[in-house]
C-alpha cells in the first residue's frame, strides 16, 4: 500500500483538475490520476476531453474559421478590400494545437503550485475507497483515500449504422482532425455539437448536410430562439434536415454512402467525411470493481444525491458521469462543491443556474427556463424581447442578427428565463446568469445603467420590453 490521501481524484478534466486544485487549497492532501498520454507514449497530458480534443480546440477552429469567413465575404460591404483570401489548414491546425498544449502544460503549473500529486495510469475504485492504478507497462498500484472524487467524464456515442473508421466516418475528436476541407460533409445529429463543428467546415467551404432525427430544431432551446437561429444558419448555406432517420453508411471509392428516411421516404447522399455527433455517455469502462459500492444506471451514470455523493462512504462522483447536462462549467462547480464540503463546509450548486452556448455564428445561449417549459408547467410568465436590428453597436459590428429574451414572472416579475441568439451571446448569458443567482426581477435590470454604445443595452431593453417600456422598439399593446 503506497500513501494514503485525504483525497483522490479519478479523471483530470474540468471536474477532476478543479475539484484537485481546490481540494489542496482548502488544506487536503491531493491525488489526481489521469490515464491520457501524449503522442510520444510517455508524459501524462491533464487537461481532459474538453481541452485536449473538445470545448477549446473547438472554439480555436471556430474562432479561426468565422474570421475567414468574414474576411471572404462581410469586409468588402465595410470597405476593406481584401482579395484571394485562402486558409491554411495546417498553420490553422498548428495553432489550435499550440492552445491546447499552451493550456494543459498550464493545469500542471498549477497542480505544482498547489500540492496537487499527479499519478499516471487508468484509475479503477476499489472497495473501502482504495484506487487502483495501472500504468502503461501494466503495472498496478493500489492507493488509499479518505474520499474518492469520481470525474471520467464522457465519450463520443457510437451508432450501429455509422461505426467510426477514424478517416472516412469519424466522432467529433476526429472532426478536429481533417487534413484538408472535404468538398461534401455530412453530419449526423443536430445538437450542439454537429451545429459547431458543420459550422467550422461549412465557413471554411465544405457543402455542408445535418441530418437529425428529431422533427423540432434544438428541442431543449426555447422554439423562438431555435427558429432564429435555424433561419440564419440556413442562410449561411447549412443544409438541416430534420425528421431523418439514419439507416446506413458504407465508404465505397473514397466516399460514404449515406441513407436515411425522412417524410419523403428513402434518401440517398455522398459524403467526402461524415461526423456523427448523436452525444456522449459516461465514460465508466473498468472504473468501478464490482465490490466498490458504487450504483450505476444501465445507461453508466453514477447515481448521486444533490451534493454529488454516491452510496458510497467517502466516494463522491461529478461531472459527466453523472445526471445533469454535460457541460464543463458545470463539472468544475460541481468539484468545487464536493472539494468544500469534504473539507467541511456547506455548499451548493445552483442547477438553475448554469448557462448552456452553442458557439455557432450567431451564437446561441441561454440559462433557465424557456416558454415551451413553462407553458408545460402551467405558470404564469411574461415576455420581453428586443432584437440586435435596433441596437446601435450590432449594427456597427455588422452582426446585428438574432434577440435577447427575458421572461419573468407574471406576479413576482423575478426572471425565470434568460435566452439569446447573436453576437457575443455567451458573454451576454452572463449577465442572465447573474440577475438570477441575486433572484433579480426584471425591473432590477430595466432600472440598471448599460453603457452605450454596447451589445448589452439589448438586455436592458428586453428587461424595459417585459412591462412594455422598450425604448428603441416600438411595444406590442397590451391586452385589455
Amino acid at each position: 500500500m503506497s500513501d494514503k490521501y485525504d483525497v483522490i481524484v479519478i479523471g483530470a478534466g474540468p471536474g477532476g483538475y478543479v475539484a484537485s486544485i481546490k481540494a489542496a487549497q482548502l488544506g487536503l492532501k491531493t491525488a489526481c490520476v489521469e490515464s491520457w498520454t501524449a503522442e510520444d507514449g510517455k508524459a501524462q497530458v491533464l487537461g481532459g476531453t474538453c481541452l485536449n480534443v473538445g470545448c477549446i480546440p473547438s472554439k480555436a477552429l471556430l474562432e479561426i474559421s468565422h474570421k475567414f469567413e468574414e474576411a471572404s465575404h462581410d469586409y468588402e460591404t465595410q470597405g476593406i478590400i481584401a482579395k484571394d483570401v485562402r486558409i491554411d489548414i495546417a498553420k490553422m491546425m498548428e495553432r489550435k494545437s499550440g492552445i491546447v498544449k499552451q493550456l494543459t502544460g498550464g493545469i500542471a503549473g498549477l497542480f505544482k503550485a498547489n500540492g496537487v500529486t499527479p499519478i499516471h495510469g487508468h484509475g479503477k475504485l476499489l472497495a473501502n475507497r482504495q484506487v487502483e492504478v495501472t500504468d502503461k507497462d501494466g503495472k498496478t498500484t493500489t492507493y488509499e483515500a479518505e474520499n474518492v472524487i469520481l470525474a471520467t467524464g464522457s465519450k463520443p456515442i457510437e451508432i450501429p449504422p455509422a461505426p467510426f473508421d477514424g478517416d472516412y466516418i469519424v466522432d467529433s475528436e476526429g472532426a478536429l482532425e481533417f487534413t484538408e476541407v472535404p468538398k461534401r460533409l455530412g453530419v449526423i445529429g443536430a445538437g450542439v455539437i454537429g451545429l459547431e463543428l458543420g459550422s467550422v467546415w461549412s465557413r471554411l467551404g465544405s457543402e455542408v448536410t445535418v441530418i437529425e432525427a428529431q422533427d423540432t430544431f434544438l428541442p431543449v432551446v426555447d422554439q423562438q430562439v431555435a427558429k432564429d437561429a435555424q433561419k440564419q444558419f440556413k442562410k449561411q448555406g447549412l443544409d438541416i434536415v430534420m425528421g431523418a432517420r439514419m439507416t446506413g453508411a458504407e465508404v465505397k471509392r473514397k466516399l460514404v454512402n449515406v441513407t436515411y428516411e425522412d417524410a419523403s421516404g428513402k434518401q440517398e447522399k455522398k459524403f467526402d467525411k461524415l461526423i456523427v455527433a448523436v452525444g456522449r455517455r459516461p465514460y465508466t469502462d473498468n472504473l468501478l470493481s464490482e465490490d466498490s459500492g458504487v450504483k450505476m444506471d444501465e445507461r453508466g451514470f453514477i447515481f448521486v444525491d444533490d451534493n454529488c455523493k454516491t452510496e458510497a462512504p467517502g466516494v463522491w462522483a461529478i461531472g459527466d458521469v453523472v445526471r445533469g447536462p454535460m457541460l464543463a462549467h458545470k463539472a468544475s462547480e460541481e468539484g468545487v462543491m464536493v472539494a468544500e464540503r469534504i473539507a467541511g463546509h456547506k455548499p451548493q450548486v445552483n442547477y438553475d443556474c448554469i448557462p448552456n452556448v452553442i458557439y455557432t455564428a450567431p451564437e446561441v445561449a441561454w440559462v433557465g427556463k424557456s416558454e415551451e417549459e413553462l407553458k408545460a408547467e402551467g405558470e404564469a410568465y411574461k415576455v420581453g424581447t428586443f432584437p440586435f436590428a435596433a441596437n446601435g453597436r450590432a449594427m456597427a459590428a455588422n452582426a446585428a442578427s438574432g434577440l435577447v429574451k427575458i421572461i419573468a414572472d407574471e406576479k413576482t416579475d423575478r426572471i425565470l428565463g434568460f435566452h439569446v441568439v447573436g453576437p457575443q451571446a455567451s458573454e451576454i448569458v452572463a449577465q442572465g446568469v447573474i440577475a438570477m443567482e441575486f433572484g433579480s426581477s426584471a425591473e432590477d435590470l430595466a432600472l440598471t445603467c448599460f453603457a452605450h454604445p454596447t451589445l448589452s443595452e439589448s438586455v436592458h431593453e428586453a428587461a424595459l420590453a417585459v412591462d412594455g417600456g422598450a425604448i428603441h422598439i416600438a411595444n406590442r399593446r397590451k391586452k385589455k
